[in-house]
C-alpha cells in the first residue's frame, strides 16, 4: 500500500512539474511597465499552465547564465537574445529547434530570418535619442555624431548592455578596421559608459545630465504615449541605424518542450505581438492592427547589420579595440 502511495505521489509530483514552464529573460521585459506582466495573463488564461519568469540584469547576461548554468538549468526558453548573440547561441549547442513551419510566411521583418532554432518577437533600430526642445542642430549621421556635434553623450558598456554592444557592431560595419580611431574622437564627448540602458537614459539623459543617450528610434514612442511629451526624438543617421532583432529559443534540456513549443507559436499570435509596442516599445514581428499612433510620428531608418558569424569570432577584439580608445 505505501509503495502505491508513494508512486501516486510521484505522479502528481512530475504532473504538477509539468504544469510550469519558466523562462529567462531581461528585466525590463518583466517589469510592471514591460510586456511580462501581460504576456503571462494572457498565456496562463489561454493554455492553463503557470509562467514563470526569471529575470536577469540584461540581456547580454542571459547567454552566459544559461552556459553557466548547463544542463542544471530550471529555464525552458530564453527570450531576450539578440542578433548579435545569435551566432554564439547557435553554437552552444544548448537550443532545440522549434516545429514551425513557413515561419517568413507569418512574420513582417526588414530582413529575411534565417533559423531552425529560434522565433523572433520585435526589432528596433539603435539611434541616439535628444531632446528636440534643447538640442536644436542635432547629428544627422555617425560622421557629425564624431566630428562635430557639442552634444554630451551617454552610452551603454558593450560587455554588460544589448545597446551598447549595439554601437559596437554599428561602429565596425560603418568603420571596419578604422574604428578605433573613430572611438577615440567619439570619446571625448561621451561623459558616462553605463552597465544598462536604464541608468544611461533615467540618470542621465532624462535629469539633462547628458545631451543625447544611446537608445531606440522607438524611445520617443513611449513619451507621446505615456506623457504626450513630443519632445523626444530619434536621430535617424544618413549612413543607416543599426537593428537589433530580439528572439526566443527552446532550451534542450526543457522538461516541458510540447508546451514551450507552444508558447513559441504563441510568441507570434496577436495575443502576444499586439502588446509588444506599447509595453516593450518595440516594433512587432507579424503585422498587427492596432498599431499605436505613437508609431506613426517615427521614421525608419536604412537597415545596417554584421553578419552574426562576424560578430561572435571577433566581438572580443572590438572590445578590447573600444577599451583601449579610453
Amino acid at each position: 500500500m505505501k509503495i502505491i502511495t508513494l508512486v501516486f505521489c510521484l505522479i502528481i509530483s512530475l504532473s504538477t512539474q509539468a504544469q510550469k514552464l519558466t523562462i529567462y529573460t531581461y528585466d525590463s521585459f518583466v517589469s510592471e511597465w514591460g510586456p511580462g506582466p501581460i504576456i503571462k495573463e494572457k498565456f496562463e488564461k489561454n493554455f492553463n499552465i503557470e509562467l514563470e519568469f526569471v529575470a536577469v540584469d540584461s540581456a547580454a547576461t542571459l547567454l552566459n547564465k544559461i552556459i553557466l548554468e548547463g544542463s542544471s538549468t530550471k529555464a525552458d526558453i530564453v527570450l531576450g537574445l539578440d542578433m548579435n548573440l545569435f551566432d554564439a547561441a547557435n553554437k552552444s549547442n544548448l537550443f532545440l529547434k522549434h516545429d514551425i513551419q513557413n515561419i517568413n510566411n507569418q512574420i513582417k521583418l526588414p530582413l529575411k530570418w534565417d533559423s531552425e532554432n529560434f522565433v523572433p518577437y520585435n526589432y528596433g533600430y539603435f539611434a541616439f535619442v535628444y531632446n528636440n526642445k534643447k538640442l536644436k542642430n542635432p547629428p544627422l549621421s555617425m560622421y557629425e555624431l564624431i566630428n562635430t556635434t557639442d552634444a554630451k553623450i551617454v552610452i551603454q558598456d558593450p560587455r554588460t548592455s544589448t545597446p551598447g554592444l549595439g554601437l559596437l557592431t554599428w561602429m565596425k560595419a560603418l568603420y571596419g578596421d578604422e574604428a578605433g580611431k573613430e572611438w577615440k574622437k567619439l570619446n571625448k564627448k561621451i561623459i558616462s559608459v553605463t552597465k544598462g540602458w536604464t541608468d544611461a537614459y533615467y540618470n542621465f539623459f532624462m535629469t539633462g545630465e547628458a545631451d543625447m543617450v544611446l537608445s531606440y528610434t522607438t524611445s520617443p514612442a513611449a513619451h507621446i504615449m505615456f506623457e504626450e511629451n513630443y519632445d523626444i526624438s530619434a536621430s535617424i543617421f544618413d549612413e543607416g541605424n543599426y537593428i537589433s532583432i530580439e528572439f526566443a529559443g527552446i532550451l534542450k534540456n526543457s522538461k516541458n518542450k510540447i508546451i514551450a513549443n507552444d508558447f513559441l507559436k504563441f510568441i507570434l499570435s496577436d495575443d502576444f505581438q499586439s502588446v509588444i509596442p506599447s509595453t516593450n516599445i518595440m516594433y512587432p514581428v507579424t503585422s498587427i492592427s492596432n498599431l499605436p499612433d505613437a508609431f506613426n510620428n517615427l521614421s525608419i531608418p536604412k537597415v545596417i547589420q554584421l553578419n552574426p558569424k562576424e560578430i561572435n569570432d571577433n566581438k572580443e577584439n572590438w572590445i578590447n579595440e573600444w577599451l583601449n580608445a579610453f
